[in-house]
């Protein structure tokens, strides 16, 4: 958005990125579909979108688009009751089901039949393990998780190479958050922070005398966003954090904040190297056009050459400025910033109401 900003980023020496929606794709997916012995993943899906799609819970809205992108059609759900801290339940032609963490099906009495260390697998990956139970006994386990963006290990890779720390900052519980850091390469992550909580973070990477980027996309975001050095805004994220950055980002690609960072410095690099040979060129010519030399040796400069000469500097000036034409971006193509919205709404929380603890 200025000048200011282009020139603030080539002295970063940490990058802090918000994880959902911004290292993250920000909406949940169905990763894994673990059904039962002597059940389909087709019937697994079919019981677990009905019954989750009256529900207004991220995690439901992933299982449903995940039926749906698989034509498996979804079965009317009768006495419909959502418990919250503990799942879902309801009948389907006759048959009482339930959907929820491992307390709702110990509490139902269901046998878990090993899939306990299923779930634990699946959450020490960062996936939330839902449980689904139909008439007493285990049908499945269906894992959804909020996936990195495919650009987003190659962009903490890049930071890494420019010698800037990478810091991933969240809201999530840290088991979640740490198994997305192994996954993109981060190697400090700050979690369970509080909304109100992140400009504060941020705050605290200054006072160990560090200048920081930080980068997001979502109202909560907005703060830290103000308090960086430099603030970053993904150009899919809310109008605050847009409106809070300093630079946007246009593409939802990460890898666009390497190609910034590259760009400040390519620019600063190319006006220092403008300033040292102006004033070399000025530092040798204005004496001799003085008459410096006259004295010793009866060089005198004509007018008309010294004109040239110092036309000849600027155009030797510009043409070095004009070089940052030929710059070229690390992502030659890059996916276009999705349509502006809040991704805040999407949150994977533990807290909800079908979290694994």
């Amino acid at each position: 958005k200025s000048a200011e900003a282009l020139e603030t980023l080539h002295t970063i020496q940490t990058v802090v990125l918000d994880k959902t929606g911004t290292l993250t794709q920000g909406k949940p997916v169905v990763t894994d579909c673990r059904p039962a012995p002597g059940v389909t993943e087709e019937e697994l899906l079919c019981v677990a979108a009905s019954l989750e799609k009256p529900s207004e819970h991220p995690l439901a809205d992933a299982i449903t688009a995940e039926a749906q992108a698989r034509n498996i059609p979804l079965a009317p759900v009768e006495d419909f009751l959502a418990t919250p801290g503990r799942g879902i339940r309801g009948v389907i032609q006759g048959q009482q089901l339930l959907a929820g963490n491992r307390a709702m099906l110990e509490e139902a009495g269901v046998p878990l039949d090993g899939f306990d260390a299923v779930a634990e697998g699946l959450a020490q990956a960062g996936k939330t393990p839902l449980y689904f139970a139909g008439d007493g006994r285990m049908l499945g386990v269906v894992a959804v998780a909020d996936t990195p963006k495919p650009t987003s290990a190659e962009a903490v890779r890049a930071f890494q190479a420019m010698g800037i720390d990478v810091v991933m900052l969240t809201g999530d519980n840290r088991r979640t958050a740490e198994a997305i850091a192994r996954q993109v390469g981060v190697d400090r992550v700050i979690a369970q922070v509080l909304p109100q909580d992140k400009a504060q973070c941020v705050a605290d990477l200054q006072k160990e005398g560090r200048r920081v980027a930080m980068v997001g996309d979502g109202i909560n975001d907005a703060p830290a966003l103000v308090t960086a050095d430099v603030g970053l805004a993904i150009g899919a994220g809310t109008d605050v954090a847009i409106e809070s950055a300093d630079i946007v980002l246009m593409r939802s690609s990460l890898m666009d904040i390497v190609d910034a960072t590259e760009l400040s410095r390519a620019t600063l690099r190319n006006i220092r190297q403008n300033l040292f040979w102006a004033f070399f060129y000025n530092t040798v010519g204005i004496p001799v056009a003085a008459g410096v030399l006259y004295p010793a040796f009866g060089i005198t400069l004509n007018p008309m050459i010294a004109a040239a000469a110092m036309s000849l500097s600027s155009v030797c000036v510009v043409s070095n400025a004009l070089r940052l034409r030929g710059w070229k971006r690390r992502q030659a193509v890059a996916k276009p910033a999705e349509t502006v919205h809040n991704t805040d709404n999407h949150n994977i929380k533990e807290a909800d109401g079908m979290n694994t603890k």
